[in-house]
């Protein structure tokens, strides 16, 4: 019997192993906001997980928890320096895309102001690989 009390205390635990998150997914068209009928996997579904995480505003949605998502709706309109908009758009940006376990760091953001829009480009280090990603704010 397994939860028999007279076997030794080492029989009775179980060796659990972390698994990683599958990564196949459909792609989406970000344009239409349609999904697509091709899957995709590896690091196309990756980039695509990192621009849908910062696109989605945290807390917004019920289907998704307050791990996912990103809070850059919050600095928007907001009267703060260029220099503290540029800290907060890296820490939000890092803070949402860091939620995966598949990504192990975010660095090296380069930020441009081009009239009302922002892009901002960015280097992620996963277990994928290395991956550039650039998002339009």
């Amino acid at each position: 019997m397994a939860l028999s009390p007279l076997r030794n205390r080492e029989e009775r635990f179980v060796e659990v192993k972390h698994l990683s998150a599958p990564s196949r997914t459909y792609s989406l068209d970000f344009d239409t906001g349609e999904v697509g009928g091709r899957i995709i996997d590896g690091q196309e579904a990756l980039r695509q997980w990192i621009r849908k995480a910062i696109l989605t505003a945290r807390y917004r949605y019920l289907i998704y928890d307050s791990q996912y998502g990103c809070e850059l709706e919050s600095l928007l309109g907001q009267d703060i320096s260029h220099q503290l908009l540029k800290s907060e758009i890296t820490r939000v940006i890092t803070e949402a895309i860091l939620a995966d376990d598949r990504v192990t760091s975010v660095e090296q953001f380069a930020i441009v102001r081009d009239g009302d829009r922002l892009f901002v480009t960015f280097t992620v280090w996963t277990s994928e690989g290395i991956l550039e990603q650039e998002v339009t704010i």
